[in-house]
């Protein structure tokens, strides 16, 4: 365990996870919301993945995209949701620093992949929309991969810089974080160090990430309605907007989330945590439930594929 009076960030072995605090009954009923959110994660996003490698009519870019969206939701909710339930029966809930450092690194790598990985599915909806008849042509498979490569590559630098700025601060003030995760926010308030030039760096860094995205999604969709608007028959105006609602749902419960969590002041960190819960493991939760309910595609394959277990049984 480290010492509570550590004056240098390599002294201390350890953290403590704080949670949320409310009074320690209503820890079960956390625990089995928690279980009850992770395993409609894990049972949505291993079907979306499962029903997209498995139906060859789902062989398109717009379904690779969400094969990998699917894959990143269910990766940075595992990094969390266990820690999270483990705590809750924990007395110590305590966290090594290399733990707390692996999974702050994770998550920052998967959640900025993610906000990546939604301007390039904004991009695929506005070629397919806008350019139809082009779309084979340019959302070729090896620009696919090249995008997706992209986001994860995107995360990874971003989540190196992250990761590397906050754990080199010194943790001298306290080893209790006021969370249920090791987050930025969290960890600047228990350093001892100068966090001026940080909160500048991680202000800028965060910029850098969130603007690009932002404004691929923006101007895609002002070019899609643009393009909607000019069809004639309403029936192919609700087709063509229907392609785009569930990944409009999706984009408005993220950056909601995170827009809602980083402009809650400090002084409210209980809002904080209800705002990550809605991006860590809400998120994950709605996204194939969204893409599931929206799409027809996705319900017959799933029919398709629920038939054949039925007739394999």
């Amino acid at each position: 365990m480290g010492e509570r009076g550590t004056s240098n960030h390599s002294e201390v072995t350890d953290f403590i996870l704080v949670g949320f605090r409310v009074r320690p009954e209503l820890h079960t009923l956390l625990f089995l919301l928690f279980l009850l959110v992770y395993a409609m994660i894990l049972l949505g996003n291993v079907g979306m993945m499962t029903i997209i490698m498995t139906d060859p009519r789902l062989n398109t870019p717009m379904y690779f995209f969400l094969g990998n969206l699917s894959f990143i939701d269910l990766f940075y909710s595992s990094v969390i949701a266990p820690k999270a339930m483990i705590n809750f029966w924990s007395e110590s809930k305590s966290i090594s620093f290399a733990g707390c450092m692996t999974q702050f690194f994770l998550f920052a790598l998967f959640i900025v992949a993610e906000g990546f990985l939604l301007a390039t599915m904004a991009y695929d909806r506005f070629i397919a929309i806008c350019n139809p008849l082009l779309y084979s042509v340019q959302m070729s498979t090896r620009l696919c991969i090249q995008l997706v490569a992209g986001s994860y590559f995107c995360g990874c630098i971003s989540s190196v810089l992250q990761t590397g700025m906050t754990f080199t601060l010194s943790f001298c003030a306290s080893r209790a974080i006021d969370h249920f995760y090791c987050d930025t926010r969290p960890l600047q308030r228990i350093s001892c160090s100068d966090s001026f030039i940080y909160r500048m760096i991680s202000f800028s860094l965060s910029g850098i990430i969130i603007l690009p995205t932002i404004i691929v999604i923006i101007i895609s969709y002002l070019y899609i309605v643009s393009t909607v608007l000019k069809i004639r028959s309403s029936e192919g105006r609700k087709k063509a907007f229907s392609t785009c609602s569930s990944h409009l749902g999706v984009v408005s419960v993220l950056y909601g989330a995170v827009f809602f969590m980083y402009l809650t002041p400090d002084r409210f960190p209980e809002l904080s945590k209800v705002a990550s819960l809605c991006y860590t493991l809400v998120t994950p939760m709605l996204n194939p439930l969204i893409y599931s309910l929206r799409n027809k595609d996705v319900k017959e394959a799933l029919k398709k594929l629920l038939e054949t277990r039925n007739i394999i049984v």
